[in-house]
């Protein structure tokens, strides 16, 4: 399988409150959800290193310096929104000026570091665009400009995607006609960007340099509901994964 990859997730978690109504009595319930399992079983089978940091220890774990982002060979980020990394709570509550963390992971691929952003409600601009990632240095580095407005397509009747096969190391050894996707972030390709799966035109996985590094999108979820069963139970989804991290990390 080649050398093992040191990789940073953020993102894929979130809180959610239930509230039951029976007759005129009501109680609430608070829990945590945690959508990461999906990828954490994809790498576990590529044999890959994974450091998760939750949505919401962002302000708490994301690495300060370049140093420490320089530990990873590849920074994925999913379905958490640019709020999350820019609003730091030592700066909101005092004032005083903090790093800003997507201008420090800039810096980090423009030194040949490897980036990807996996689509979703909170990724790209998402639902109601509150994902926020427009004009943001995420959206200066990677292959696509995003959306001004809410960018979600939803494709309930399923999207057949495919590739072509040995066009570029990402979609190495991946067959022609892949399983459907129920969703997805529309974007623009840029100019200077490739495009490796295309559903209507809209990029769906493409990929990008940047200064020394390298850069993709995902542009569906990694996991449901945009990514169903269908494609996250793929036999080659292991295999898409390992090829879209290896090239981010130079390695493909």
């Amino acid at each position: 399988m080649g050398q093992k990859l040191n990789i940073l997730f953020v993102g894929e978690t979130c809180f959610f409150t239930t509230t039951e109504y029976k007759g005129i009595d009501h109680f609430s319930e608070t829990n945590y959800g945690e959508a990461f399992g999906v990828m954490r079983d994809v790498f576990d089978k590529l044999g890959h290193k994974v450091t998760h940091i939750p949505c919401h220890l962002v302000s708490r774990q994301y690495p300060r310096t370049l140093e420490e982002l320089k530990r990873y060979d590849v920074v994925l980020f999913s379905d958490v929104g640019s709020n999350t990394f820019l609003l730091l709570p030592e700066m909101v509550r005092t004032g005083k000026r903090v790093v800003n963390l997507l201008s420090l992971t800039r810096k980090y691929v423009a030194e040949s570091g490897g980036f990807g952003m996996i689509g979703g409600y909170m990724t790209f601009q998402g639902m109601d665009a509150k994902g926020k990632w427009k004009d943001t240095p995420m959206e200066e580095i990677l292959p696509v400009s995003f959306m001004p407005h809410d960018d979600r397509m939803e494709v309930p009747e399923g999207a057949d995607l495919g590739c072509v096969p040995g066009s570029h190391p990402i979609v190495a050894d991946l067959p022609a006609e892949w399983p459907y996707i129920l969703g997805y972030n529309k974007s623009i390709l840029k100019e200077e960007a490739q495009a490796h799966v295309v559903f209507n035109g809209d990029p769906i996985l493409a990929t990008a340099l940047y200064g020394k590094g390298r850069t993709a999108i995902w542009a569906s979820d990694c996991g449901p509901h945009w990514a169903p069963a269908a494609i996250n139970q793929w036999e080659y989804y292991p295999k898409l994964w390992d090829n879209i991290c290896r090239w981010l990390a130079g390695r493909g």
